[in-house]
């Protein structure tokens, strides 16, 4: 005998997983830099490995992808965004000394050189940039903490 329909899972009980995504070429990156877009982060969260060859944010980037976002309030969640493979980073237009300073995160993009190098470019709100020159494209994005509610209790508006 089956179930009736009344008691089938409903997809408002699902549990969305956390983000765990990878980009190697501009397309990935696309997907990657849409779901960090307008993710903030304290200047204090930005780190460059140089021996290890990596730099990462700790951002709080809101959960585009949150398709139960219309049962509940905005949510954020905290992310590793990681490059690989950097030679050098350089910065425009960020006060590095404030270390109360928090940022924006706009858009990743890749700006390809010869060979597969680069520079990754993290575009950032009030004409603040982070360059990586890196040796290939070698980006993840990963969340590493629980969703939580959006402190403004705001989605992100973008003018058209």
């Amino acid at each position: 005998m089956s179930k009736p329909v009344s008691d089938d899972a409903k997809f408002e009980d699902a549990r969305e997983a956390a983000l765990n995504l990878g980009a190697v070429d501009v397309d990935d990156l696309q997907v990657l830099s849409g779901l960090a877009q307008d993710a903030v982060f304290p200047i204090t969260e930005m780190k460059w490995q140089k021996g290890a060859r990596r730099f990462a944010l700790l951002i709080n980037r809101f959960r585009w992808e949150d398709a139960g976002a219309t049962r509940h309030a905005p949510e954020r969640v905290q992310s590793l965004l990681v490059i690989g493979d950097v030679l050098s980073v350089s910065t425009l237009g960020i006060d590095r000394s404030d270390a109360d300073l928090i940022l924006s995160l706009l858009s990743v993009t890749f700006e390809p050189g010869e060979d597969g190098a680069g520079h990754v470019l993290l575009t950032l709100a009030g004409d603040g940039a982070i360059r990586l020159e890196v040796e290939a494209l070698d980006a993840t994005l990963k969340d590493v903490t629980r969703p939580y509610i959006a402190p403004s209790g705001k989605t992100p508006q973008h003018p058209d």
